[in-house]
């Protein structure tokens, strides 16, 4: 017999639909409201799914929250990772609730304990169907409403919320040593990759990107263009919110119909953000090693790299110093920052020989992977860690009884 088994031998379970036990509530839009200071903390998608880490405030408390409340995340980005994510109140003057996430309140909290409530409904899988990963995904309140769960007595709740409190606790003090290792390893990989790229005067050759490639300006590529498969596409958004420094995939695609107007993409090219809401993500890079040709649209160029450099070279210079304070200097605009492909054009950077391009690049590859690859390095521990948590909370509120779909 399972722990779980061993726990219910002899005991009455019952299943009962949210709709039956809890009141539900939606909140409410704070977006002239929000600024980076204030007295409450807006509970967005964002401040759910990395448990309180990214925080947005308010002076206005549009939507009060009651103490014990399960928020829950209503929508998400396709293939996002926070629909359906919850997180349990602590304090009732701390937090306003933002649009497009719901609030779940407890009827009668004798019977069923907020913390095991949270715990179980947060791995839950019914309302994970409806992420269809096209378009935005959207959770209804009947669909949450109709979510049956577990109601054991209140003793055998309260074991199962103190073994997944110290499981829990334990998880996250390996994942923190984990990720204080990473960010040392990721300024480590930031000062030699600076120190790579630190030519003395008359070592190598200085040219502009005009001269050593060509530099192709994207147009169009709405998200409403993006299909299930077919052609292989990369939205200049996703170079700063999805992909590293080189991909030989890519998670979205297009009709060959719509290809048809785009720009292609090569295996070598280089696709450069033009324009973002901050600096930091305009230029941002990502080398394309797909062995199919691939399109790009609007507010993106290409660059393709003659014979004297190579895709990852540039890319990995793309991510320095140097580089940062050049599209500073060709910088436009100030609530959305642009820099053209002409003024791209003109960004000179150093040229040493082919040989010497590829020792550079061996070496980040290696620190690239050890920092940010999910198959190997620090990230894959981190995650694995991650997944051995998930594995035991979900063993554990296994109940006998299936929920209804």
């Amino acid at each position: 017999m399972s722990y779980l088994e061993k726990l219910l031998e002899g005991v009455d379970l019952e299943w009962k639909r949210l709709e039956d036990i809890t009141i539900f509530s939606n909140g409410k839009g704070h977006e002239k409201a929000i600024t980076n200071n204030g007295q409450f903390i807006v509970v967005n998608s964002k401040f759910i799914s990395t448990a309180g880490k990214v925080v947005k405030y308010t002076n206005l408390q549009i939507c009060p929250l009651i103490v014990d409340d399960v928020l829950i995340v209503m929508s998400d980005l396709p293939n996002g990772k926070a629909l359906a994510k919850t997180f349990l109140i602590d304090e009732n003057e701390k937090y306003t609730l933002n649009q497009r996430i719901g609030s779940i309140t407890i009827k009668n909290k004798s019977t069923l304990l907020p913390t095991f409530f949270n715990y179980y409904l947060n791995r839950t899988p019914q309302l994970l169907k409806f992420d269809n990963g096209i378009d935005q995904t959207n959770l209804r309140k009947k669909q949450i409403l109709d979510v049956k769960i577990p109601i054991p007595a209140l003793s055998i709740q309260k074991e199962i919320v103190s073994i997944l409190d110290t499981f829990t606790e334990l998880i996250t003090e390996l994942t923190t040593e984990l990720k204080t290792e990473l960010k040392a390893r990721i300024q480590q990989y930031s000062y030699y990759r600076e120190q790579l790229f630190s030519f003395e005067e008359g070592e190598v050759k200085w040219k502009s990107l005009s001269e050593i490639g060509e530099l192709v300006r994207g147009s169009g590529l709405p998200k409403t263009d993006f299909t299930e498969t077919g052609i292989p596409a990369i939205h200049y958004g996703q170079v700063y919110t999805y992909y590293g420094t080189y991909t030989s995939e890519t998670i979205s695609f297009v009709s060959p119909e719509t290809a048809k107007k785009l720009k292609k993409v090569n295996c070598g090219d280089v696709i450069i953000t033009n324009t973002s809401e901050n600096l930091e993500d305009v230029g941002k890079s990502v080398v394309y090693l797909g062995k199919e040709q691939a399109v790009t649209g609007g507010h993106a160029t290409i660059f393709k790299p003659s014979k004297s450099i190579t895709g990852k070279y540039f890319a990995y210079y793309t991510q320095t110093s140097h580089f940062s304070k050049l599209k500073r200097k060709y910088s436009k605009g100030t609530k959305v920052i642009d820099v053209s492909a002409k003024d791209m054009a003109k960004i000179i950077i150093p040229i040493p020989p082919l040989e010497e391009q590829n020792r550079i690049v061996s070496i980040l590859d290696e620190f690239d992977r050890f920092t940010t690859s999910l198959s190997e390095g620090l990230p894959k521990e981190i995650e694995l860690r991650k997944k051995q948590y998930e594995y035991y909370r979900n063993m554990i509120l296994s109940f006998p009884k299936q929920e209804s779909e």
